[in-house]
C-alpha cells in the first residue's frame, strides 16, 4: 500500500481508504469489514456523524478500538438532526460544531479526531465564525487537523482562501470530471489534497457493472456507458482491468491524496485493494480516457451556493 501526504500536514494517508458508509448496521458484519481494511494496509477511515443517525461512528468506534494508533480518522460535522423532525437541517454554527464533536468522541471511542470535515458548505454560511470552531477545536487537541467535504467550487474557493483546510473532499470519477475544471487547479494551488469519493461510480466502472450501467450516470445513458465500458476496456489493456482503471485514473492526478472506495463485503474490499495497487495510468492512457468521457461542468447551484 502506497500513503501519501494529506496536504501541507503530517497525515500520511494509504492511496486507497476505506468509506465506512457502506459497512451497515450489524455489528459484526461491520466490524469484520473494518478489521479487513486495517488488515490490507489501509489506514484512513471517512465516516460522517449524520451516517445511520450515528450508528456508523458508534461502528468504526468499535472497530479500531486497541488500533487506534494504525488509523488516520475521519469524520464529518454541520448536519443537524432537530428533535421530532424528520430529515436535517445546515448548521455550521461555531456552537453546534463544537457540541457535535463531543458527540463524535464520544460515539467513536476515541479523545481526538485526525481530519475533521465540514459536511457541506454554502456561500451564506459564517464562514469565520465557522473557521474558528475549527481552529479552537486544534488548540484544544481535540481535532489534528480540518478539511471540508463539498461538490461546490465557489464555496470550496471561499474556505480555502479563509482557512487552514487541508483537504476537500469530493465525488471524482471517469464518469465525473468536473473537479478537474474547477477543484483540482485550485487546491493544487494552495498545496490542499483532494479525497475522491465515487472513483467506482456506484460500481459500473467494475466487471460486473453492466446491469447498473443500464440504469444511466448522471449525463451517460445506459447506451453511452456500454460503449465507453467497453473503450475503457481497451485503454486498460491485458494487464489491468476495468475495475483497476477506473481506482486508478483519480489518482493520476498529483492533487489527489486518496480514494474512498465503499465495500459492503470483505470480499468487494479485498478486490478494490488488490485492483487499486500496481501501476498507475501512463500519460497516453490517462489522454485516452479523457478522449472518450464527458469532462462535464458544474451546474449553476453548485457554483453558487
Amino acid at each position: 500500500m502506497k500513503y501519501n501526504q494529506l496536504g501541507q500536514s503530517d497525515l500520511r494517508v494509504s492511496e486507497i481508504g476505506f468509506g465506512c458508509m457502506s459497512i451497515g448496521t450489524e455489528e459484526s458484519k461491520a466490524l469484520r469489514l473494518v478489521h479487513e481494511a486495517l488488515d490490507q494496509g489501509i489506514n484512513f477511515l471517512d465516516t460522517a456523524d449524520l451516517y445511520d443517525d450515528g450508528r456508523n461512528e458508534e461502528l468504526v468506534g468499535k472497530a479500531i478500538r486497541g488500533r487506534r494508533s494504525e488509523v488516520i480518522l475521519a469524520t464529518k460535522v454541520g448536519n443537524r438532526r432537530l428533535s421530532g423532525q424528520e430529515g436535517w437541517v445546515w448548521d455550521p454554527s461555531k456552537s453546534y460544531i463544537k457540541s457535535a464533536v463531543k458527540d463524535s468522541l464520544r460515539r467513536l471511542g476515541t479523545d481526538y479526531i485526525d481530519l475533521y470535515q465540514l459536511h457541506g458548505g454554502t456561500l451564506d454560511d459564517p464562514i469565520e465564525e465557522t473557521v474558528q470552531a475549527f481552529e479552537e477545536l486544534k488548540q484544544e487537541g481535540v481535532i489534528r487537523y480540518y478539511g471540508i467535504s463539498s461538490i461546490r467550487p465557489k464555496v470550496i474557493q471561499e474556505y480555502i482562501s479563509k482557512s487552514n483546510v487541508i483537504s476537500v473532499m469530493s465525488q471524482y470519477s471517469i464518469l465525473d470530471r468536473r473537479p478537474e475544471e474547477e477543484i483540482l487547479p485550485l487546491i493544487a494551488e494552495h498545496g490542499v489534497s483532494l479525497i475522491a469519493r465515487g472513483a467506482l461510480a456506484k460500481g459500473i466502472l467494475t466487471e460486473d457493472g453492466a446491469a447498473k450501467a443500464d440504469q444511466g450516470y448522471m449525463e451517460y445513458t445506459p447506451e453511452q456507458l456500454a460503449a465507453l465500458r467497453e473503450n475503457l476496456r481497451k485503454v486498460s489493456e491485458r494487464r489491468h482491468s476495468l475495475h483497476h482503471t477506473a481506482l486508478r485514473y483519480p489518482l493520476y492526478h498529483p492533487a489527489v491524496a486518496a480514494i474512498i472506495p465503499g465495500a459492503s463485503s470483505v470480499h468487494q474490499l479485498v478486490k478494490n485493494v488488490q485492483e487499486g495497487e500496481g501501476d498507475g495510468l501512463t500519460p497516453e492512457q490517462f489522454s485516452k480516457i479523457q478522449s472518450l468521457s464527458y469532462p462535464g461542468q458544474y451546474d449553476p447551484e453548485h457554483r453558487l451556493k
